[in-house]
């Protein structure tokens, strides 16, 4: 029942809120110490020093801006590191994750790398999940502790698993909800509240059906048009972009989306299905 919380932005305070909600004895440090004063009002005690935060107990949770940033902090004390999991939180490159994994066990320490699915209120709610990758026993020691957190959608012992599939769904997320705002504020345009097309914008942001029907297509290479072809996107498209000049609004998000669609025709593709993009988005 004891863990260290190291960074404590919005994720962090979250973090060692939950911890504290279900009775664990919590070590923080932060860069910062004045942004643990409340969490130290709560009982969570604030570490004098990196070595201190590290030793004092073998779980380590980790989320912030990169991994640069995790590093800064773990060089200050590697020897600390010995014996202990570092649950790396840190959103960056699969690379980034196998070599910091690296350099932790080669001070003596595992790291599990991790991908969090939820922002900062959805810590310790149902529902919540985190990608992880690296050690298999090394989580299975931490799992009640990490569970605190959010469930564990456990991935392999590559180190940067966890991290390739979160960028992955960060690269659907921002584009998926990039579409909307730009959708939204083409609504605005035309005096429709957001609250007001609220329902409508659910119900078309929802790509189940979508990704279930094409997932075996594309592991099969199957493009064939049958249902839905590329230029067919490309007239839809246009008609996106001109109603969207036409209320003054800047085309560059649904426009970079033509052009993508654009270059599978110019390619012959034209009749294929809109999977094609999986390949042509390749380069």
């Amino acid at each position: 029942m004891q863990v260290t919380v190291i960074g404590l932005g919005p994720m962090g305070q979250a973090m060692t809120a939950a911890y504290l909600d279900k009775g664990y004895d919590v070590t923080v440090w932060n860069r910062t110490p004045a942004k643990a004063a409340a969490l130290v009002a709560r009982g969570a005690r604030l570490a004098p020093s990196v070595a201190a935060a590290l030793r004092a107990g073998d779980l380590v949770v980790m989320s912030l801006t990169d991994y640069d940033a995790v590093h800064a902090i773990l060089e200050q004390a590697p020897e600390a590191l010995a014996g202990r999991t570092v649950a790396n939180l840190t959103s960056d490159t699969p690379e980034r994750a196998r070599a910091e994994a690296e350099w932790i066990a080669a001070h003596g320490g595992v790291q599990l790398t991790g991908g969090v699915q939820t922002p900062p209120p959805g810590i310790g709610a149902p529902g919540a999940e985190t990608y992880y990758s690296g050690d298999a026993a090394a989580l299975e020691t931490h799992r009640a502790a990490l569970e605190v957190l959010t469930g564990i959608d456990y991935l392999g012992e590559d180190p940067g698993l966890a991290a390739l599939y979160y960028q992955i769904g960060m690269d659907m997320f921002w584009t998926g909800l990039t579409g909307y705002l730009h959708g939204q504020a083409l609504a605005s345009a035309h005096g429709i509240p957001a609250e007001r097309f609220l329902e409508q914008a659910v119900k078309t942001m929802n790509f189940e059906y979508f990704a279930r029907f094409y997932a075996p297509r594309i592991d099969a290479g199957d493009h064939a048009g049958d249902v839905d072809n590329v230029t067919m996107a490309v007239a839809s498209l246009e008609h996106v972009v001109h109603t969207a000049q036409a209320a003054g609004l800047d085309t560059g998000v649904p426009g970079a989306v033509l052009a993508a669609f654009r270059r599978a025709q110019a390619a012959g593709h034209g009749g294929d299905s809109l999977t094609r993009l999986t390949e042509t988005l390749k380069g």
